[in-house]
């Protein structure tokens, strides 16, 4: 029926999300925790076994958070039957934008970011100093890139609750037939 790209910036609360979403009883992977995404070595194309945590400095310079085409072309021919959602945020998904059905974007003012990425436990990105500029620097594009390509945009500062429900009726609202 739908596969929707859950996307946005880091912190912007998209394995929180996922984690409800599958609650819920939808399909609902994480492109990180799931194996969809790796870093890649920007000149060789090379995926990185084992990155530095933390990244130093220039690190993110030469290497992109990249999704798996061939994983996220199977999720689409197996969600054919379902809402599925797949929650992440990859400098390549232009390469495989084409097997969603429905982009969401979750943004979130540079104040809650910065705090998220300050108190998460999830994982540590965001928390050195690189990383957090990274991530302040694409915070005020996410919107007007995603309302470019005709995402649905949902303010995600809000309660999570609330920020699920908005989540929910969108892939409903989206939700036809088949591939």
């Amino acid at each position: 029926m739908t596969l929707v790209w859950l996307t946005g910036n880091s912190g912007a609360g998209k394995s929180t999300l996922c984690g409800m979403v599958r609650a819920r009883g939808y399909v609902a992977l994480d492109a990180d925790d799931d194996g969809f995404s790796h870093w890649v070595d920007r000149g060789t194309g090379e995926v990185v076994v084992d990155p530095p945590d933390p990244v130093p400095q220039g690190w993110l310079d030469r290497h992109a958070w990249a999704i798996d085409r061939q994983r996220v072309e199977r999720l689409a021919r197996e969600s054919r039957t379902q809402i599925a959602f797949l929650c992440g945020s990859a400098e390549n998904e232009r390469d495989v934008r084409e097997f969603f059905d429905l982009v969401i974007c979750l943004v979130i003012d540079d104040e809650a970011l910065r705090h998220r990425l300050a108190t998460r436990t999830t994982n540590s990105f965001g928390r050195n100093p690189e990383e957090l500029a990274a991530a302040l620097e694409w915070n005020p594009r996410m919107r007007a890139r995603y309302e470019g390509y005709g995402a649905t945009v949902i303010d995600a500062g809000r309660p999570a609750a609330a920020v699920l429900d908005d989540v929910i009726s969108a892939a409903h609202g989206r939700a036809g037939p088949a591939r």
